[in-house]
């Protein structure tokens, strides 16, 4: 936009902003708002963009009114996987868009939308809208399944999109010497969308994936899919290369290399950025915390800076990791491994004997760590003391250890007395053969040594997000905001159905994360904790980070960010850029503002990253479990139903396998309830929890679905 349209524009939409201001046509405001520096032409032009940008519309008097306030919205449209309906998401809330209504909208599609009125054909509850226009296609490519016709010597294909959500079907011409077959799974580029309804939109295939029903075209599908790039460009690789090559130096930095600092992983983790130490002290405690310095090899505007800010996030799948940064960072020059100087920006946490914070002093330094710890192997001497195969590996730190346990169960108790919440749900661990295909699924098990890492990391993330804080800093908080009440009144249902008891949740005030916290060991009590903390986490708000400070309700803290994990964690990192400008004391007005931008860019980005991070890993483990079932077909299995829909319920497997049992396999007759989790057909109910046994009935690796039948029907 040109700076006088900028100009109009800006005069247009403020006058119209407030509210006690006469409404007026487009002359009388062009009368009312030229200061001789533009033409009529101009503000009727630029009019006429707000109005085609759903920014203003008209009145029946032909007055100009914003378009919100005549109930048009802009939002992104979702289409359901189940109909031809769909959801937009606005600033205003969620819409629901009826069959028939949905202009022609497409999965992702920025689409401008008119809130129904009461009367309407489609009214409800007032929530419903209509798309009036589709602003601007989501989709430009899509991965799908390819259907191979030939007719003479004319091959035409047509490509159904994998995302049930993209009721699409694309038209596609294959050239004769393209190895395409119907079966195979494609990246598809759509060149033209249907301008009428029931018409092919048109496309070319970009990739082929290999057979839809292939590991690696489904390994590759879910990476595109979500947006998971894979590949680093030869600029990001060189100057990854260049700087990792740098010498090491402690200038300016504070020496720890001879204190007793480890770090404590899992044995496959190559990406080693925390380590700790302990001191003990006449008043409690100082927990050393110190993490690579990646942003003293990240430098702002950098390849490596923009490339990580695009990834957002490392992502962590059964068998391999796509990193933030190149390897030679990340496995490398940034990776605190044993016996090795690295560069650190250290956090000593003072804690008094009860684990309440007193103070957070932060430094530059440089570290050695002694050794690469191991969860596993730790663990073992916790139990084992003196007997563990593993004693004298860490004979020389254990005394420190021992100083870190004492410490890691004074914050765990401190941290339940405050209310943070214990959600804990069955991971599985996929056990790989040599050539890569799941052999056996078990449930993840979290030892000691896991968790006296997590609370560490949780008071040092803690401490800085105070820190900044308290010095006026910007910060890329992590949140957490309290929950609906209503959806925490519909868990309070469920939990008391199950017969556990809720009294904690009976209270007018505001429910607390030590209430939740209450409910879920009682749970315990009747076997029920893994269902009830799996609903309990649905009707959570989800965390996210943000610029501005907002208590986390799940950890039930005041204050909180992510510090800990820069090698693979974009807010941790512009955290420590922040940390690091504060350091040098020379904060003016120009740089605060600098770094509040930055928080706020950099929450809005790693907020969306984390999703398609999380979504992503998820498939990947689907993809992996379907695998591992293929071929079990007609097995029986034991099992609880996990979830329950209106079109079935999900079953998950002692091998923590999850398959859908359709409702269609029942027979008729039953109704589902949502406030009580359950089918039911008189007497007989399928309820959340509830044992049964399964046989598998159907395995599509390629759609990643399990259909199980009940072995014996009631």
């Amino acid at each position: 936009m040109s700076e006088l349209k900028e100009k109009i524009s800006n005069l247009i939409l403020s006058y119209l902003q407030n509210k006690n201001n006469p409404l007026l046509s487009p002359s009388e405001l062009y009368d009312l708002l030229n200061d001789g520096t533009f033409e009529i032409k101009d503000f009727w032009r630029t009019v006429s963009e707000l109005e085609e940008k759903y920014e203003l519309t008209f009145t029946k008097k032909g007055k100009l009114i914003l378009s919100a306030d005549a109930g048009i919205y802009k939002g992104t449209y979702s289409a359901s996987s189940r109909g031809n309906f769909g959801f937009v998401t606005t600033e205003e809330g969620e819409f629901f868009i009826p069959p028939r209504l949905t202009g022609g909208a497409i999965y992702s599609d920025t689409v401008a939308i008119k809130r129904l009125e009461r009367g309407a054909k489609y009214y409800g509850k007032g929530n419903e809208a209509e798309v009036l226009s589709v602003i601007s296609r989501g989709l430009t490519t899509v991965v799908g399944d390819v259907y191979v016709r030939k007719y003479g010597k004319v091959r035409l294909a047509e490509v159904v999109p994998e995302n049930e959500k993209i009721h699409l079907s694309i038209s596609v011409s294959l050239k004769s010497d393209i190895s395409i077959k119907s079966g195979d799974r494609v990246l598809c580029k759509i060149t033209s969308f249907p301008k009428l309804p029931g018409e092919n939109a048109r496309g070319e295939i970009i990739e082929n994936l290999g057979d839809a029903d292939s590991k690696s075209a489904g390994y590759r599908a879910i990476l595109i899919e979500h947006g998971i790039r894979t590949e680093f460009d030869s600029d990001t690789l060189s100057e990854a290369i260049s700087v990792a090559s740098e010498k090491i130096s402690a200038v300016g930095r504070l020496d720890l290399r001879d204190r007793c600092i480890f770090t404590i992983d899992s044995d496959s983790a190559k990406d080693l950025d925390d380590a700790i130490s302990v001191e003990v002290t006449e008043n409690g405690y100082v927990l050393g915390v110190h993490i690579a310095d990646v942003s003293h090899y990240v430098r702002e505007n950098s390849f490596l800076e923009k490339e990580a800010f695009l990834r957002g996030t490392s992502v962590y799948f059964t068998d391999k990791v796509v990193p933030m940064l190149p390897k030679e960072l990340s496995n490398g020059i940034c990776s605190l491994n044993p016996n090795e100087d690295r560069l650190t920006l250290s956090a000593f946490v003072s804690l008094d004997k009860d684990g309440a914070i007193l103070s957070c002093d932060i430094q530059k330094s440089i570290i050695r760590s002694r050794i690469k710890g191991i969860y596993a192997e730790l663990n073992d001497i916790i139990n084992n003391k003196e007997e563990s195969e593993f004693y004298n590996k860490y004979a020389e730190l254990l005394p420190d250890f021992d100083n870190m346990l004492t410490l890691y169960e004074v914050l765990s108790k401190r941290s339940r007395r405050r209310g943070a919440m214990e959600l804990e749900g069955e991971e599985a661990k996929i056990i790989l053969d040599e050539n890569g295909d799941p052999v056996k699924i078990v449930k993840e098990e979290r030892g000691v040594s896991e968790r006296l890492i997590e609370q560490f990391m949780l008071c040092a993330n803690e401490a800085v997000a105070s820190y900044l804080y308290d010095a006026g800093m910007p910060c890329v908080y992590r949140v957490h905001e309290s929950p609906d009440p209503e959806k925490i009144d519909a868990f309070t249902f469920f939990a008391r159905n199950l017969g556990i008891d809720v009294s904690p949740l009976r209270t007018k005030n505001t429910i607390t994360s030590s209430q939740l916290q209450a409910v879920l060991d009682n749970s315990k009590k009747t076997g029920h904790f893994s269902i009830v903390s799996s609903v309990l986490l649905r009707s959570l708000m989800k965390a996210k980070y943000s610029s501005v400070q907002k208590p986390h309700f799940g950890l039930a803290t005041e204050y909180y960010c992510h510090f800990t994990s820069p090698i693979r964690r974009f807010p941790d990192l512009c955290v420590h850029r922040i940390l690091k400008a504060l350091l040098s004391g020379k904060i003016t007005e120009d740089t605060y503002e600098k770094y509040e931008n930055m928080a706020s860019l950099c929450a809005n980005a790693s907020t969306e990253a984390d999703e398609r991070a999380v979504y992503a890993e998820r498939d990947i483990e689907d993809l992996y479990k379907c695998i591992y079932m293929s071929g079990r077909e007609g097995e029986t299995l034991s099992g609880v139903i996990s979830s329950v829909t209106s079109f079935g319920f999900f079953v998950k497997t002692d091998e923590l396998c999850e398959g859908l049992v359709h409702i269609d396999t029942l027979g008729g007759g039953f109704v589902y309830d949502k406030a009580t989790h359950q089918l039911a057909r008189g007497k007989i109910k399928y309820t959340l929890g509830m044992k049964v046994t399964v046989l598998v009935d159907s395995v599509d690796v390629g759609l990643r679905q399990i259909n199980f039948k009940l072995k014996n029907k009631k």
